[in-house]
């Protein structure tokens, strides 16, 4: 499918499984973060809506505003943080190489790359909306010298 093209309503029925969309104030501004400190790739794009591929995943942004009559906007602090509470893990993404990306763009680090009982080697970076960003590999497959 070309996400590029793509109608709405093909997209729509297109989707399978658990989908993440997210409502943000500044559409563009969180694109750019995802794609720069996580390495999505966007799509479709614009103030109002994108598109983004994590791997084989599909992630929704959506602005405050495409919400007008969804009940949910109604339930949005008015201040941040917004995403409180909420965890967004991605497997495939080296923690040391997107905490040096996050510090370099200003980005909170809310805690930098550590190895976990749990396996994995992982940090945790809150975009401007307040979601935290889990970047996690295996500590088998981080990068030596990390």
């Amino acid at each position: 499918m070309d996400l590029e093209t793509v109608s709405p309503e093909d997209f729509g029925a297109s989707l399978r499984g658990v989908g993440l969309n997210l409502l943000v104030r500044d559409v563009p501004a969180q694109v750019d973060f995802l794609c720069d400190v996580f390495g999505m790739t966007a799509h479709r794009a614009n103030a109002d809506f994108a598109i983004l591929r994590y791997g084989a995943q599909i992630v929704q942004i959506h602005a405050d505003g495409t919400y007008h009559s969804h009940p949910l906007l109604g339930l949005l602090p008015e201040t941040p943080p917004r995403g409180a509470g909420v965890e967004i893990r991605l497997f495939d993404t080296d923690p040391d190489a997107a905490a040096t990306r996050a510090t370099a763009r200003g980005a909170v680090v809310l805690q930098a790359p550590t190895d976990k009982p749990h396996g994995l080697r992982e940090t945790c970076i809150l975009c401007d909306n307040g979601y935290a960003w889990v970047a996690s590999l295996p500590k088998s497959d981080t990068p030596k010298g990390a």
